[in-house]
């Protein structure tokens, strides 16, 4: 009986692919299955990006020059828990969290802190933020501001995608309906007060790490992106003009040619997708993403196996056509990356960007039966899984039917079966085990942070103005009941020195909590 052999997604892999494919398509141009530019890394590489913040401001500024001074092109902030949904950091609930899965951020002082040394107007960042994704974009455009850069001229991005929160991840704080304003406020403002600015980055990456398969992170966060589409058309907005600033982030997992069959799809399904909905404008066409190699794979056991891990899935990510990459450190397994991991996991990416021949021609796996079958069964998967979700009366309503989590917890399932009944090897930990196995050095936050982040909170409410804090907190609430945009308040605000956990808690007030 011949073997058959299955990826994560359910797609049989056949012994052999001889069909020709007829291969008439041309990168950058629509439907940009073989990049969204017509040369590629030929003329410029990707953004080499290191994802990292931890402990204060201060110990992070201090990471963000070394990463700069061994060559990353761009900044890329990860911040602690207490910041992610909310909560100053002396609150009683950022107890055991401050600056230890990121950087504590509290207010403009920290802000100020953290870029220390660095101009904005000539460094693009990423910031992985999400409900709380609005004030931090504010902390960072009033940074910008007292560094005197234009505000036309700033770059980056903010993740912001909610939908993915209430769907894989949890770091939610408001119900659906005003969290989906929030974003829709960014997406106006930005486009006329800070224009090359990406608004929204819509995260299959999580929905990744939570367990789902590459066809689903790819259907889900598709149609999450079309839901925002949605939700900016109807609030009147030029799909021309807002959809060039959105961009995505995809997780790049172990096998190889699935992963860049992923991405492949994923530039096609998304030409498509806007076109439907109304973008003539080529550049609103075209599907620009980041990758972070996936956490999800790496191993506690033989820790050093996961450089290899971030290598392959490196070499997916660029053969895809990203547009940026973070790669992990082999001890994020353990903990947050030393030093040393996060400069190896850096060199991996410069050593396939300078010395690999990935960057010298376009799309390199193009023509490959193999490759165009896989991306063409991927993307067929996908649109399947979008047509259930169209059915079902969009991505939100999916989520609030709880159809989304479910096939993500049945895909996680699925796979750790095949894990312990030896069906998938995991080397080092199913098979190739190693009993002298030595754990590395591992990076510890100090919990003494947040009483240094309390005090320093403590001090910034003596000095300033609270009457003008005040006043600024009841005008966000005000404007909260009504549809006017909140970006110009929440800037006025952290300008007088209004905190995170006050502005969160001022909407608090208002929209309440959403309990999933």
């Amino acid at each position: 009986m011949e073997k058959i052999i299955q990826t994560d997604s359910g797609i049989t892999i056949d012994p052999l692919y001889t069909q020709p494919i007829p291969m008439n398509e041309q990168p950058g141009v629509y439907p940009f299955t073989r990049g969204i530019h017509a040369s590629m890394y030929r003329d410029k590489l990707w953004t080499m990006r290191q994802y990292a913040g931890f402990s204060t401001a201060e110990e992070s500024n201090k990471r963000y020059h070394y990463l700069l001074s061994q060559g990353v092109m761009g900044l890329s902030v990860a911040f602690d828990l207490p910041t992610q949904i909310g909560y100053d950091s002396d609150h009683a609930m950022s107890e055991g969290e401050v600056g230890k899965v990121g950087v504590a951020i509290d207010s403009l002082d920290d802000m100020e802190i953290l870029f220390k040394g660095i101009s904005l107007e000539q460094i693009s960042t990423s910031m992985t933020i999400n409900a709380t994704g609005f004030i931090l974009l504010a902390l960072y455009i009033a940074l910008a501001k007292k560094q005197g850069a234009d505000l036309k001229k700033i770059s980056g991005t903010i993740q912001n995608d909610i939908l993915k929160e209430y769907a894989a991840r949890g770091t939610f704080i408001y119900p659906p309906k005003p969290s989906m304003r929030l974003i829709t406020d960014i997406f106006d403002y930005c486009s006329r007060e800070v224009p090359k600015w990406n608004t929204i980055s819509i995260s299959g990456y999580h929905i990744r790490e939570a367990g789902a398969n590459a066809v689903q992170e790819l259907a889900f966060t598709l149609s999450n992106g079309k839901a925002y589409l949605k939700a900016a058309l109807e609030k009147g907005l030029d799909i021309n003009v807002f959809a060039k600033r959105l961009s995505f982030f995809f997780n790049a997992h172990n096998h190889l040619f699935e992963e860049v069959a992923k991405f492949r799809a994923a530039r096609r399904m998304w030409a498509h997708i806007t076109k439907e909905l109304g973008a003539t404008d080529p550049k609103a066409q075209m599907l620009r993403f980041h990758t972070q190699t996936g956490g999800s794979t790496l191993t506690a056991q033989q820790p050093h196996n996961n450089i290899v891990r971030v290598a392959v899935q490196t070499l997916a990510a660029t053969m895809g056509g990203t547009q940026s990459l973070h790669t992990n450190g082999y001890d994020e397994a353990l903990s947050l990356p030393t030093e040393e991991a996060a400069r190896i996991a850096l060199r991996t990416q410069q050593i396939i960007g300078y010395e690999s021949g990935v960057a010298d021609t376009v799309d390199p796996l193009a023509g490959s039966y193999y490759v165009e079958a896989l991306t063409n069964e991927v993307e067929n998967k996908a649109w399947d899984l979008i047509h259930k979700i169209d059915a079902m009366g969009g991505a939100v309503s999916a989520i609030e039917q709880g159809f989304v989590q479910d096939e993500i917890a049945r895909s996680a399932y699925q796979y750790q079966q095949q894990v312990e009944n030896n069906e998938k090897i995991i080397v080092g930990v199913n098979k190739f085990v190693a009993t002298d196995n030595q754990p590395p050095e591992v990076f510890r936050i100090d919990d003494s942070i947040r009483q240094m982040q309390s005090d320093r909170l403590q001090a910034l409410r003596a000095r300033r103005d609270n009457e003008a804090a005040a006043q600024c907190l009841q005008r966000i609430r005000e404007a909260a009941q009504t549809t006017e945009n909140l970006m110009p308040l929440v800037v006025n605000a952290v300008e007088n020195y209004c905190t995170l956990g006050e502005i969160a808690d001022a909407l608090r007030q208002v929209w309440g909590e959403y309990k999933a």
